[in-house]
């Protein structure tokens, strides 16, 4: 039976991804910092699918979080999905250093020693993937989220490249706007985005397992961000920018 282990596993696309894997019949290590949570979602999945679900408290922001996740990583998983990261409250200007460097601590460092911890593993066994939730967010210069995204996007396409003709996929996971817990934790005002642009966590999950199935390295889930995204490339970045702000909700 394959092993998948889930970063940020208790919310949103997280607990979408541990859903679909235990569905697909994976044994789960499931990675959050809420314990109580973290053993709740453990249980319900164990208790719907029969599938064998671990939980590894940890907080990916700290070294010790992280050291704890990269020794299970060594003890071998077939997948690995890095999904754990956060918004912040309050405006760029507004945002304490410390918390810009938590986000890169999260959504950079964490990503790149996980990568790295299972990376030989899966090279050595000549199977396995990494998923790297990224974002749209990387295609459109905004803030400090915006530039982690991206940082995500180009370590994955790096890694994966690197890893060609190994037998191990490396993929980018680049969703738009999802119904998540993401924007009221942040405390972003998400009213004034158009409905049409909202997407489900359970779609995403479901177009990233295809996408990295067909051997993607960069899955961009629904044809509209599809679009948004090519229309990223063609558009001056001055003006991208300009209207990432516009589009993406101001804090509250």
């Amino acid at each position: 039976m394959p092993t998948a282990l889930i970063t940020g596993a208790t919310a949103g696309i997280g607990a979408a991804f541990a859903r679909r894997l235990a569905a697909d019949g994976f044994s789960l290590v499931l990675v959050a910092r809420d314990e109580p949570r973290l053993a709740q979602a453990a249980e319900r999945l164990r208790l719907r699918y029969g599938v064998a679900a671990e939980v590894l408290p940890a907080d990916v922001g700290e070294d010790k979080g992280v050291a704890a996740v990269e020794e299970r990583l060594r003890e071998g998983v077939d997948l690995l999905v890095n999904n754990a990261g956060f918004g912040h409250r309050g405006a760029f200007l507004e945002v304490p250093a410390a918390d810009e460097v938590r986000m890169l601590r999260v959504h950079c460092e964490a990503v790149l020693r996980l990568t790295l911890a299972a990376l030989p593993g899966m090279a050595a066994r000549g199977r396995g993937a990494v998923i790297n939730v990224s974002s749209v967010a990387a295609f459109f210069p905004r803030n400090n989220y915006s530039a982690t995204k991206a940082w995500v996007l180009n370590f994955s396409e790096s890694a994966a490249a690197q890893m060609a003709g190994t037998g191990v996929r490396v993929m980018a996971l680049c969703p738009g706007f999802t119904h998540t817990e993401f924007h009221e934790r942040a405390a972003i005002d998400s009213s004034q985005i158009p409905r049409r642009l909202w997407l489900d966590a359970d779609r995403v999950v479901r177009d990233a397992m295809r996408d990295l199935a067909l051997g993607k390295r960069v899955s961009v889930p629904a044809l509209r961000y599809k679009a948004i995204a090519v229309a990223s490339r063609l558009v001056p970045r001055n003006l991208a920018g300009n209207l990432s702000v516009r589009v993406g909700g101001r804090p509250r």
